[in-house]
């Protein structure tokens, strides 16, 4: 896709227009995905369109979501890069750290780490559960055992840190009275998404005017 068809993507989402730079970046994402796909399986999507769409635009929406001031952030189960990657192009501010396990995936990340040349990121490749390392904040999206991950993902944020959660509007319920220790704000709908919501939970009370949207 060109950069015009990705900022069209981002236009027809509702979204604020990327920076060139950050648009470029996202043209280089795509291209080095489809490339590694063909042999990891990073994505059951396979059409460029779609995967801007699905992928690109939805995290896109939740960069912005996230509060202001986060120093660090973990992406537990990174995979493809969703949402770290996206978060880190389009909030340069943020050291991001992709969590995977599997070695072949964190290969694609360190490749697609340097094709991008995005000095605030680094791969861990690895299980998150034991790293002693806490962050600002904790993305989970399209990973296996949910609740069991977002308990893992706790432990891992500092007092005050941010849990953020890609789900079904379905599974809302469950995972908001099951998981302790956090206070949440009310999901956010996800762009570009029929029944997807961002949930974002703080392991404490945070004074307001801290969020992008207060």
């Amino acid at each position: 896709m060109t950069p015009a068809e990705i900022e069209a993507a981002v236009a027809g989402a509702g979204l604020e227009p990327l920076s060139s730079e950050a648009t470029s970046r996202f043209q280089s994402y795509l291209e080095i995905l489809l490339k590694w796909n063909a042999r990891l399986n990073l994505t059951a999507i396979r059409e460029p369109a779609q995967i801007v769409d699905r992928h690109f635009v939805e995290c896109i929406f939740a960069a912005r979501q996230l509060p202001v001031g986060l120093e660090n952030l973990l992406d537990f189960g990174s995979g493809g890069g969703f949402p770290g990657l996206p978060i880190a192009i389009c909030r340069p501010e943020i050291h991001v750290t992709l969590g995977e396990s599997q070695a072949k995936k964190a290969a694609f990340l360190r490749e697609a780490v340097r094709t991008l040349n995005l000095q605030n990121v680094l791969v861990h490749n690895g299980r998150v559960e034991t790293s002693k390392k806490q962050f600002d904040a904790v993305t989970l999206r399209a990973v296996d055992k949910m609740q069991e991950a977002c308990r893992i993902a706790i432990g891992r944020l500092v007092p005050g840190g941010s849990l953020v959660l890609f789900v079904t509007a379905e599974k809302l319920p469950g995972l908001i009275s099951d998981i302790a220790g956090l206070n949440w704000l009310e999901p956010i709908h996800l762009a570009g998404s029929k029944q997807r919501e961002l949930l974002i939970g703080f392991k404490q009370d945070v004074p307001r005017g801290t969020l992008p949207s207060e």
